[in-house]
């Protein structure tokens, strides 16, 4: 429960069931920003603990509260800074997702005899030829299963998704006909938990100890390599940036590539940034037997892009740690290193890596 209207409301629907609940609000990063506060966002702020806490008493079930600080620290933290600190981009939800909500969190509802872990995600579980995948959510703007891509078959059978089959308007309104107003109308969230004013660059700054040693200018470069001018640090740019770069070229520029070890940020045009293929490390595939015989997919760059038929043309060989190679059947824009590939058939999330170029 992270204090929000959808894992509220989750809890709600859970008792209506006839399920016991346990709620469990989990601490991952405290800020004691002002900003954080005074705009009642990050859902690891001390306030929103306390509403959690709140809630679940208020309905009527126990409530407990977890410090998962040190080991989140540790895996999406670390990775968020290690990633970005090599020149990727991280999505540091994947991780989370994996490692510490159906991670961390199964251990706890193992001590604490529950059965099932259920969460506010906009996302299903489905069957096909005898296994378990994530279905695409009711609510198309609202679905997260690009984010819960890394759920194991295991994960899945203890996972309850209350909401994957309400839009969010029907959330909003089963929360107001259980006398939480407030909590329906509250605005939401999309900035990243632990960097709470939206500032990964300041982030940074703060949490890696040389880092001005290391974020130093350096040259912006054509894709031939000629020098066209100087940059503030390769760390401070992400892959289709093109606003902030400080520099004129007469032609719209954005950033195509990132070389953290020669400090180089390379500039292009925006046909540049098109592309048919793509590798992706860590990844993992579903029925791999089924998939190699039906390699058609559709494929997920980003969250809430638009899925582009594909072709997997190198499933791994070793599921979760093999490199899988795909090719779109039209090009698509911005693959961004670092960034995860979610994979589909059919509404199902069949599998998934992490884009490595």
């Amino acid at each position: 429960m992270s204090g929000g209207i959808d894992s509220t409301v989750s809890a709600m629907l859970l008792l209506e069931q006839g399920y016991e609940v346990v709620g469990v609000t989990f601490r991952t990063y405290d800020s004691i920003k002002e900003s954080c506060l005074a705009r009642e966002k990050g859902c690891c702020s001390v306030e929103s603990i306390m509403e959690a806490k709140h809630n679940a008493e208020r309905m009527g079930f126990e409530h407990h509260i977890v410090d998962f600080r040190d080991t989140f620290r540790q895996c999406v933290i670390q990775n968020f800074i290690d990633e970005y600190m090599s020149g990727r981009t991280p999505n540091p939800c994947v991780l989370c997702n994996s490692h510490i909500k159906w991670g961390e969190l199964l251990r706890v509802a193992d001590e604490l005899n529950c059965t099932y872990v259920a969460t506010g995600h906009y996302a299903q579980i489905r069957e096909r030829n005898g296994h378990l995948y994530l279905a695409n959510a009711v609510d198309e703007k609202k679905d997260q299963t690009y984010f819960l891509w890394m759920l194991t078959e295991e994960n899945l059978r203890r996972t309850i998704f209350p909401l994957g089959g309400l839009t969010k308007p029907e959330v909003r309104e089963i929360a107001r006909a259980h006398g939480y107003e407030a909590l329906a109308e509250k605005s939401e969230s999309q900035e990243i938990c632990f960097v709470t004013d939206n500032d990964y660059r300041s982030f940074l700054r703060e949490n890696v100890p040389d880092y001005d040693t290391r974020v130093v200018p350096g040259d912006y470069v054509d894709k031939d390599g000629k020098i066209l001018g100087r940059h503030q640090g390769y760390a401070n740019y992400t892959i289709g940036q093109r606003k902030g770069l400080g520099i004129a070229l007469g032609q719209p520029a954005y950033v195509t590539h990132i070389d953290a070890a020669t400090n180089r940020v390379t500039l292009g045009t925006n046909d540049d940034l098109l592309t048919t293929h793509l590798n992706a490390s860590h990844m993992r595939v579903r029925d791999m037997e089924y998939v190699r015989a039906h390699p058609h997919v559709q494929a997920r760059i980003r969250y809430r892009s638009k899925p582009v038929d594909a072709i997997l043309q190198t499933p791994p060989l070793e599921e979760g740690n093999g490199v899988g190679s795909l090719s779109f059947e039209e090009p698509v824009w911005g693959v961004t290193p670092g960034q995860s590939v979610v994979l589909y058939q059919d509404g199902l999330v069949i599998g998934g890596g992490i884009i490595i170029s």
